[in-house]
């Protein structure tokens, strides 16, 4: 389970830091029982955001059932992928 404030907490932490793959150490060390994977948001499909910024966004992932899937459960949730946004 991830709670909502936690997410919160989250993408304060992505706004105020470079976004690329060292983000992802620094959020593992502040929440160590969540896994983070970064991504391009290009390579998110059929997926909602639970948080949406200019620069990235965040989903929810789900290993419960020995692979990982997005959901949109705050509880089921095991991981966050932080997917940066692109300009074209």
């Amino acid at each position: 389970m991830i709670a909502e404030d936690v997410i919160e907490k989250i993408s304060n932490q992505v706004q105020s830091a470079q976004l690329d793959d060292s983000i992802v150490g620094k959020l593992r060390s502040q929440w160590p029982n969540i896994h983070f994977t970064y991504c391009s948001d290009d390579d998110v499909h059929q997926a909602k955001p639970v948080y949406e910024d200019n620069d990235f966004c965040l989903y929810l992932v789900d290993n419960s059932n020995h692979c990982i899937s997005f959901t949109s459960s705050y509880e089921k949730a095991t991981g966050v992928v932080i997917a940066e946004c692109e300009d074209d």
